[in-house]
Order: structure tokens, then sequence, then C-alpha cells
């Protein structure tokens, strides 16, 4: 019984927030920093654009708060998280941190006493950020407006409130270490490859959880943002959003605009993106391209299966009702959408992924490619789930995932029922 206690209390500790989110308990205790003269100015802007980079902001910042100082509500199966002010406020900020403080939490995953941090603040991927980058990032957020503002505590569920637990996990998945540059590749992989593995965390989301909440599964392979009804596909795998058979070019405009051939971004992506990713230089764009393209790797080849039962059948012909009268005036009745403002259907693989969670949802909830400076007034989707029953959706996300040459899993009304809400 002890040991399953231990066991269990573990697991709550590997919580990780969506996209990218950065969580930590802030520490207040210790003696005010000693003066220090003002930054350079292009050390400032350095810590601004870093900061973009690493979407400090959109999960520091609550709905129509004040940016930066934290209370965004983080739900997961564990208990909520909320995130700190890290507002340069001496009281209920980080206006008595240092830079050495700073560094502390993003290199070691340690609070200004020296406690460790729940790595729902992803230091285990933000190791990997340099000590020169840690500290523009730190002197910019000493210039932000201080907000005077707290927030509410974490509140989680025994036993993943125990703390001192963290020291067992810290111990079995988390080894501190700035990037090392791979001598074999080119300047511009290698700036790409810092920006994903770190301060982009995109392993963050797109990874697999083992029961311990730690990355189970390959780098980048995709898993369920957690705490969110969404799905991050795989980076590496073309069966799902490896970028392998694209030019680069397209895939900088993926991730800089949110939309690009038959791609569109949704979700928690499509916040990343116009938080953070669409800020970002076109040459450092074009690095997490290239680097995102060179892990790209080509699925292993399986005969899809047209040996459907007369059920999943029925479901599927059903369907082709439902995406007559709901969705071909937009993605046309072959499912080829229209170029830059509706996404193709017809060999879309984000349709088509193992997990259908993805398409669940955005027939559900609607939404919008992100809003960005060279596409702000995205053409967006109208949600469904109010004029469709779960079965209905299961109907038409079948016809879609099996029309057109795409081939993949019939859904039910269960999975539509246990998808959730976002």
């Amino acid at each position: 019984m002890k040991r399953t206690g231990i066991v269990l209390s573990v697991l709550a500790l590997s919580l990780i927030g969506a996209s990218a989110i950065g969580v930590w308990q802030a520490e207040r205790e210790g003696s005010d920093s000693a003066a220090s003269p003002s930054p350079p100015a292009d050390q400032l802007a350095r810590g601004a654009y870093l900061a973009k980079a690493g979407n400090c902001a959109g999960c520091h910042t609550a709905r129509g708060g004040a940016t930066y100082a934290g209370g965004r509500e983080l739900p997961t199966p564990f208990g909520t998280f909320v995130t700190p002010n890290i507002t340069p406020d001496r009281d209920k900020g980080i206006g008595q941190w240092t830079a050495q403080d700073f560094w502390r939490a993003m290199h070691h995953g340690k609070g200004r006493d020296g406690r460790p941090l729940y790595p729902a603040f992803p230091y285990t991927e933000y190791t990997k950020v340099t000590r020169e980058d840690s500290d523009a990032i730190f002197a910019y957020l000493q210039t932000v407006a201080p907000a005077n503002q707290g927030v509410a505590t974490n509140r989680l569920d025994f036993p993943y409130n125990l703390r001192p637990l963290l020291y067992v996990w810290r111990a079995l998945y988390f080894r501190p270490g700035v990037y090392q540059p791979t001598k074999a590749q080119s300047d511009e992989w290698n700036r790409g490859a810092y920006l994903v593995q770190g301060l982009g965390h995109c392993n963050a989301c797109h990874a697999t959880r083992n029961a311990l909440g730690a990355v189970g599964g390959a780098a980048l392979g995709g898993g369920q943002v957690a705490g969110r009804s969404w799905y991050a596909p795989s980076l590496t795998s073309m069966a799902e959003a490896g970028s392998g058979e694209r030019n680069v070019d397209e895939t900088a405009r993926l991730l800089s605009t949110g939309i690009a051939g038959n791609s569109a971004a949704a979700g928690p992506m499509a916040e990343v993106i116009a938080q953070s990713l669409q800020h970002l230089s076109a040459t450092d764009v074009r690095a997490m391209a290239v680097y995102l393209q060179s892990i790209s790797v080509a699925a292993k080849s399986t005969p899809a299966s047209t040996d459907l039962s007369s059920e999943a059948k029925l479901r599927i012909n059903k369907g082709a009702a439902i995406y007559e009268r709901h969705c071909e005036d937009c993605h046309g009745a072959s499912g080829e959408g229209a170029p830059g403002i509706y996404p193709a259907l017809a060999g879309n693989r984000g349709v088509t992924t193992a997990s259908p969670l993805n398409t669940i949802r955005s027939v559900m909830d609607g939404g919008f490619t992100p809003v960005t400076a060279t596409n702000p007034r995205p053409y967006g989707m109208p949600p469904f789930g109010h004029a469709l029953s779960n079965e209905e959706v299961a109907q038409v996300v079948s016809f879609i995932r099996n029309s057109w040459g795409n081939r993949a899993s019939v859904v039910t009304a269960v999975q539509v029922d246990r998808s959730g809400s976002d």
C-alpha cells in the first residue's frame, strides 16, 4: 500500500501545461536584490523578442488581466495550476528576484528559495536556454508595468499536492543542460533545434506522457495536450504533422501564419502562432522549419483496410448527408476546400491522424485560424455542437476521415461524448 501511494503521489508531479504552458510557484522569501545598473537597450530588445519566442505572456496573462500578471487557471486531471505574477512588482511579482534567481528557475527548475518547482513550468525544455538569453528575458521582464495583483493558490488534489515528492520525479526525469550545437549540422539547423527544443518547448505538448507524466514516447512524437481536449500531432511522422514532404518555405509559412496548402492551425496551436510564432523573424522561423523537416520520417506503410463493418458503412453514409448540408459550401463536394481560405479535407493528414480528437473538436466548437499580421481577418468555422447530436458528429467525422482517398478509423458517439470540451 505504501509503495502504491508513493507512485500515485509522484504521478501528478509531471504535469505539463498546453502549448507551451509555463507555471511555477513564485517564491517571495529572501532579501532584496542589490541595485544594478540599467541593462543596455539591445539586451532589453532581445529579451522582449525571446519572451515572445517562449510565449511567456500566453500563460502568465489571465483573460482580461494585466500582461504577465498571472492568474490564468490551467485545469488538469490532477487539479488546477494558477500561473504566477512575473511582473516586477516587489510584493506580488518577481521584483525582488535577481537574474541568478531567474536562471535558477529556468535552468534548474528551482524557486528563489531553492525548492523544486512543479514541472508544469516546462523547465525540462527551458533548461536548454543559454544564460545570456535567460538574463535578457529577465532584464526585459523587469521593465514591464508592475502589477500589484496576487493570484490564487494552486488547487492540486491529494496526493498530488505533496511537493517534496518532486525530488523523486526530478531524480527520475530531469537533467539540466544548455543546448549543445551539433557540429555536423549548419548554424541554421542548430538555431532551429535550439528554438524548438528550448524556448519553443514544443515537446511539452507534442509528446506522449508515461504513467508518471514524464515524456514516455519519442520526442515530438505526438500526444494529447494535458488538460485540453486537443491532440498535438507528431512532428516527426509524415502520417501526422511531419514536414518532410513540404518545402521549407511552406513549413515556415504554416508556422508564422497558421495556414499553408491544405494545412491549417486550430485550437492551442493557433494560440501559439498568434501569441508567439508570428512575432519571430523570418530567419528564425525558417530555421525552425529546417530543423523540423530534418527530423521528419516517412510513416510505415500499412495497407488501408477497406473491410468496414455494415455499421461503419451506415455511419459513413449518414455522415455524407450531414456533410452536404453543413460542410460542402466551404470545403467543397470533393473535400477540395478553397486555397488560403478553407483547408482541403481530402488528403489532409490533420483529419486522418490516429486520434480523431481534433476533427471532433473542430466540428463541435468551430474556430479560426490564428489572427496574424498577414491574415488579420481569417475565415472561421462555426460550431455545430449545438446543432448536431453526438451520433451525428460521429457520422460526419467518420465520413470526412473515409472519403476522397482518406482512410482512418470510424468514430463513435461514445468517442465524441468522451472528447469533452475545451
